[in-house]
């Protein structure tokens, strides 16, 4: 059996991309690499949001050539915003390329590869609008216990700075009743945590003319048995409604956790990025939430050095980071895109003013942050079990997870190891910017998600076969079920 790995770059979306990808390599009968090794299949999911998007590319394309010259039957495959966006000139700059595909056709992987080994020569498919969507294709999730759900792709903003919506198109609606059925399967099979995922989940419902169907969608997810946690990524100011907000507080499983970008904190820089809100209607949904949700833990995406940004501007978005008090940011410095408006504007900001004010940016934020963390401890938490995430856990021989606002906990084992999956209740007992600590471990809940991950430790791998469209013989496989009808950061 061939062997894959499949390499994400960016987002959520290309996360949930990147589980699609890998289901529908398994579908085919590969199989996942051994760690440490080089597999005979290497899949790029590529970026194209930052500037050193391409240069990262094509410095890992060039560190595989010589894999590919020991072994010309490896191939290499490049997916995701950056193909799209470069399409042909991929396989220009790295010949040794086997397959290009975008964003629109991932489904078509397994039989680009598939032609390229038969016809012995590239091969670049890349379509203008989606094909399936990506939901419907084979997946192999990463985590048995928490799952990324999309509710739509594409974007019809349009923002200055990003070039998404000219990669993945104009915003693409789920059904509700599609939506749920994904997410009840998902709960069958073990899941506890589901986050809703689209490029802008809050304009959910444009296409079939519901302009409330996404507070609908969260209430619906609070009738499904067995779903513990609910999380959504990523809303726009500018769409966010009151409704939103009463769902997520009426609704147990919804976690008290927003993640809604910022960018900006001046009024003529927001208007300059073509962001359809301003300060104060930004801050009057932070202090909306917050009077509904006193215990929500909020979020951003702040761009640093936008063209024709003045220090006056920065001052201003400094002033609403004080106010938010999010519990973390995540901090940009602009870089231009060729293909958008922002490229081309006069009064590029210098690098070194650009550094200097994401420094002063990342200290107030961290400092922000460190005393929102400082206000945990001593407070019961419980925390789903996480596979991964706490790199020194072996070394300070705790484990670490989520507290149901999100927050990084590292906690010490009582006298029962859980599993990922399980939830464990701790008391926090010391507060970083970036992680709570927790050395009292009051109690364990085994979970279906621990019982989950712990069958998957023993799961065989199962081979198939794969096809160019021609017809096979014998009995043909029963078709997909088809569920009933009713990530991004944006």
């Amino acid at each position: 059996m061939r062997t894959y790995q499949v390499r994400t770059y960016g987002c959520q979306m290309n996360v949930h991309d990147s589980e699609r990808l890998s289901g529908l390599l398994e579908d085919a009968g590969y199989v996942p690499a051994p760690d440490g090794e080089t597999a005979d299949v290497v899949v790029f999911n590529t970026c194209a949001v930052r500037e050193n998007a391409d240069n990262r590319l094509y410095g890992n394309l060039g560190h595989l050539r010589p894999a590919k010259v020991k072994n010309p039957d490896m191939q290499i495959a490049v997916g995701g915003c950056l193909a799209q966006k470069d399409q042909g000139e991929i396989v220009r700059k790295a010949p040794w390329v086997d397959v290009v595909f975008g964003t629109h056709n991932i489904g078509s992987l397994p039989v680009l590869l598939e032609r390229a080994r038969i016809a012995g020569e590239a091969q670049v498919e890349l379509k203008e609008s989606l094909e399936v969507f990506p939901s419907t294709l084979p997946t192999k999730r990463e985590s048995p216990y928490a799952a990324w759900v999309s509710v739509s792709v594409g974007c019809n903003n349009t923002c200055t700075f990003c070039i998404v919506p000219a990669l993945r198109g104009k915003e693409k609606d789920r059904r509700p009743g599609d939506v749920l059925a994904e997410v009840q399967t998902l709960v069958q099979q073990g899941v506890l945590e589901v986050t809703l995922l689209g490029q802008n989940v809050n304009t959910y419902g444009v296409e079939f003319g519901d302009r409330l169907a996404f507070g609908k969608l969260l209430r619906a997810c609070g009738d499904i048995e067995g779903l513990e946690r609910v999380r959504f990524t990523s809303p726009h100011p500018a769409a966010f409604t009151d409704d939103v907000i009463a769902a997520m507080a009426e609704t147990p499983n919804v976690m008290h956790q927003l993640h809604m970008p910022l960018q900006s904190g001046s009024d003529r820089v927001l208007k300059a990025m073509r962001r359809s809100y301003r300060a104060e209607r930004y801050l009057g949904i932070i202090e909306r939430v917050r009077a509904a949700m006193p215990d929500a833990a909020i979020s951003t995406d702040i761009i640093v050095g936008f063209p024709g940004e003045t220090e006056e501007d920065f001052q201003a978005t400094l002033d609403v980071v004080r106010q938010s008090r999010f519990a973390n940011a995540f901090t940009f410095q602009y870089s231009i895109r060729p293909g958008t408006p922002a490229a081309t504007m006069a009064d590029q900001v210098p690098k070194e003013v650009v550094q200097e004010r994401y420094e002063r940016l990342v200290a107030l934020q961290e400092e922000i942050s460190w005393e929102e963390n400082k206000k945990q401890v001593g407070r019961t938490l419980e925390v789903l079990v996480a596979e991964g995430e706490g790199r020194k856990d072996e070394a300070t021989r705790r484990l670490s997870g989520r507290a149901a606002d999100n927050r990084l906990v590292h906690f010490a084992v009582g006298d029962e190891t859980p599993r990922p999956g399980d939830m464990v209740t701790v008391e926090v007992t010391y507060a970083a910017p970036h992680h709570l600590v927790a050395d009292r471990a009051l109690g364990l809940r085994r979970t279906r998600a621990g019982d989950a991950w712990q069958a998957r430790q023993g799961a065989p791998a199962q081979a198939k076969g794969v096809s160019l469209g021609m017809p096979s013989i014998g009995r043909p496989a029963p078709l997909p079920v088809e569920p009933s009808g009713c990530a991004v950061t944006s």
